[in-house]
């Protein structure tokens, strides 16, 4: 519908997103999507999640189609660098749902640090996006985009002084800390 009625290049996570709810893992590995249409997708326990937040920035928020349709448009082309970030997100994302299969939920942090670096060698973040991103990293929290632009989601220990200080630093800085209230 995005694409469509708004011309935004809406991912298909998006709509996986919309239609689970809650936590689940996501594969569009190519033959699988060939072959059955969609991608696969897996329901997992959210109470194996590491403690999370989201930080958002009212001013900090891109459209969509500001870093997906470039993105699309590289992939169709078979931009290389593209090619081989959509393939280590897909084994980033891989080693995550094993950790939280296994219980290991809390180890996802370096994953979802290194998700978000690639896609800044990728697509570039501006400077306000890349500070929402910092602030958490400062404090000890793993941070990656929760979306285009304009917030993060973060994973940290559970320390409630560590999101206090979190939630200071965000609210410092003009952003907003919110803990996601993740359901089966």
């Amino acid at each position: 519908m995005e694409r469509d009625e708004l011309g935004i290049g809406a991912g298909l996570q998006d709509r996986v997103a919309q239609v689970y709810e809650g936590a689940v893992f996501v594969d569009f590995e190519r033959g699988h999507m060939e072959r059955h249409g969609h991608g696969r997708y897996e329901s997992l326990d959210p109470s194996l999640l590491p403690p999370l937040f989201i930080a958002y920035h009212d001013h900090l928020a891109e459209g969509t189609e500001l870093t997906h349709n470039p993105l699309r448009e590289r992939f169709n082309r078979g931009d290389s660098e593209v090619l081989e970030a959509v393939a280590r997100w897909a084994e980033l994302a891989e080693q995550a749902r094993i950790a939280i299969v296994a219980r290991r939920g809390r180890e996802i942090g370096l994953l979802m640090n290194e998700n978000l670096d690639i896609r800044a060698a990728a697509v570039g973040i501006s400077d306000g996006n890349r500070r929402l991103v910092e602030i958490g990293r400062d404090l000890g929290a793993a941070t990656k985009f929760a979306g285009s632009g304009g917030a993060v989601i973060g994973a940290y220990d559970g320390d409630p002084n560590r999101l206090t200080r979190l939630r200071l630093a965000y609210e410092d800085f003009g952003a907003k800390l919110i803990v996601p209230a993740v359901d089966d």
